[in-house]
């Protein structure tokens, strides 16, 4: 079931500030007693235009009374009665009875939040994400935006009413809202956002938003409307295949892309083949995708996925955009920039950069391969890449390339034509034999690197032509 907040009118928030005193009575014997409690849920049944939400409460799967009369401290965004009548009328609910108990409980937590976060707080901040009890994507936290550019408001549909934020209670505070917040998906988080109003538009008219409202999970890196605007040089004019660039399976934290380090994830958009397109990520300098888009807010979190949002559009990638992203690969760049200086020239660089190119498949050196190559040209140390003849490092780079795109489980064992040559493939040891009998190892966990022009397959020796 999909329950999606309204947007209401935003009104001005004061604060309110109530003095709570306790009270104690002699008992029958003439002796003290505990002090009356005022808890969260004391506080609520003791509030008439509360009654709705004390009845849900009670009703909601997980003892969330009990909870709710706990320690905390928490922050509870209180709906009104009104607010509940509205929620059950949008949503085809004649009583809070028909509501399923397991929804009613995660859209009660998605009112929760741990901790005493006041209106003070929140205005201080402007806007953000915080996180609710409520548990989305990935069994994390739902994710809760707040605005405070006119009232507090929360995910661009429950506002705080006038007079009724900060009351106290003895295990945190109580904001009495306009309406009851639903749990949001990744295309609602974008819709409530301000911020994406380019990407929820281009979703619309490339008839992606049901894509994005199925169960997923999905990773989505939500460029921001300046990115939008930014945008201005694509390899593609096929929008929807730009945006699906932006979507990956499952649930991907910066966590855990913190904890790679950097390497390889595939989305949603297809290459040569129909192949699922990859995308890099490096963590060395915040989390940059294929070296150019930054994330600047990560993990707003779901029901069916999460969000990264990020400085710049992620166009369709070229075997250039993978070349020159990894840094394990800048000598593979100086080497085709290298011959493309020789004569004839070979335009290289020009080539694995045409999305409209290909398509190639590459077997590409690392900067270690380039490094042990030139000790074998030259075992005192004093050759450099650079000292190469360009027309030799032509020669090389032809038997690293060949006219199709190949997937790693499509290697042959035996032959495979190279634009330089034969060069002999096995594919159960998962190596390349040059005309010399070198063995190169394919990298195992850097294969079937997939961009629009071809796929790549990181090796860790260079392959040369017969000597």
């Amino acid at each position: 079931m999909k329950i999606i907040s309204k947007t209401f009118k935003l009104l001005t928030v004061f604060l309110l500030v109530i003095g709570l005193t306790s009270c104690s009575d002699d008992d029958d014997n003439g002796g003290p007693t505990d002090p009356q409690t005022n808890t969260i849920v004391d506080l609520a049944v003791a509030t008439n235009d509360l009654s709705s939400l004390v009845a849900a409460l009670q009703r909601a799967d997980g003892n969330l009374v009990s909870v709710l009369q706990g320690d905390g401290p928490f922050t509870v965004l209180a709906p009104t009665n009104a607010a509940f009548g509205t929620f059950l009328s949008e949503n085809g609910f004649s009583s809070l009875e028909e509501v399923p108990t397991d929804i009613l409980s995660q859209i009660l937590l998605n009112h929760v939040i741990a901790g005493e976060v006041t209106s003070t707080m929140l205005v201080n901040m402007g806007s953000g994400y915080t996180s609710t009890s409520a548990t989305g994507a990935g069994g994390n936290n739902l994710s809760l935006l707040f605005d405070t550019s006119n009232g507090v408001t929360f995910n661009n549909g429950a506002s705080v009413v006038n007079g009724l934020a900060d009351i106290d209670a003895d295990n945190g505070i109580v904001h009495v809202i306009d309406a009851v917040i639903g749990l949001p998906d990744v295309v609602d988080h974008a819709l409530n956002n301000s911020n994406f109003t380019s990407l929820t538009g281009a979703l619309t008219s490339e008839d992606l938003v049901t894509t994005l409202q199925s169960d997923g999970p999905f990773t989505v890196l939500a460029p921001t409307n300046n990115a939008f605007a930014g945008f201005t040089n694509p390899n593609s004019n096929d929008l929807s295949s730009i945006l699906l660039n932006h979507v990956l399976g499952g649930v991907i934290l910066s966590t855990d892309l913190v904890s790679s380090g950097s390497g390889y994830a595939y989305t949603s958009a297809t290459g040569p083949n129909n192949t699922d397109l990859s995308i890099y990520f490096d963590t060395s300098n915040g989390v940059v995708f294929n070296g150019l888009s930054t994330v600047s807010s990560a993990d707003i979190v779901g029901t069916n996925g999460i969000i990264h949002v990020v400085d710049e559009v992620i166009d369709l990638p070229t075997i250039a955009t993978f070349a020159t992203s990894n840094p394990a690969l800048s000598s593979l760049v100086a080497a085709l920039q290298l011959a493309d200086t020789g004569t004839p020239t070979v335009p290289y660089i020009t080539t694995v950069s045409d999305a409209t190119a290909g398509p190639f498949t590459v077997f590409a050196p690392t900067n270690d391969a380039f490094a042990d190559l030139l000790l074998e040209l030259d075992p005192s140390g004093a050759t450099a890449l650079g000292d190469l003849d360009p027309a030799t490092v032509d020669a090389v780079l032809t038997y690293h390339i060949v006219g199709a795109n190949v997937q790693s489980s499509g290697l042959p064992n035996g032959t495979v034509a190279t634009l330089g040559g034969d060069i002999t493939a096995d594919n159960t040891a998962f190596t390349l034999t040059d005309p010399n009998g070198r063995v190169s190892n394919i990298v195992t966990s850097l294969v079937d690197i997939q961009s629009i022009n071809g796929v790549v397959h990181v090796i860790d020796k260079v392959l040369l032509p017969q000597q």
